[in-house]
């Protein structure tokens, strides 16, 4: 896989903001409580949003462009509602 920069600099700058946020705090609470295991996960998720914006890369966003690209790519199934200009069969109307 090529690993691109998929984010812009204003993404990238407000993700190492709310990661170190998000990280800060997590540390401050782990301090405090430290049995508690919830808050080294939310420390890990604010550290890897630090990282997606030092590098720029965010796998999700990877992900959805791909299977964005993957949608375009697809054929068309007979039936789901595009018929490219042909007429559907009009039934007759029966009231009983």
């Amino acid at each position: 896989m090529n690993v691109t920069k998929n984010i812009g600099i204003l993404n990238a700058l407000m993700r190492i903001t709310i990661g170190l946020t998000i990280l800060s705090w997590s540390t401050a609470k782990m301090v405090k409580f430290p049995w508690r295991d919830s808050y080294l996960f939310i420390a890990i998720c604010g550290a890897m949003k630090v990282a997606e914006g030092i590098v720029r890369f965010c796998p999700v966003t990877a992900l959805y462009e791909r299977y964005q690209e993957m949608e375009k790519e697809k054929p068309m199934a007979l039936g789901d509602g595009s018929n490219h200009g042909e007429v559907d069969e009009v039934l007759p109307y029966n009231p009983t």
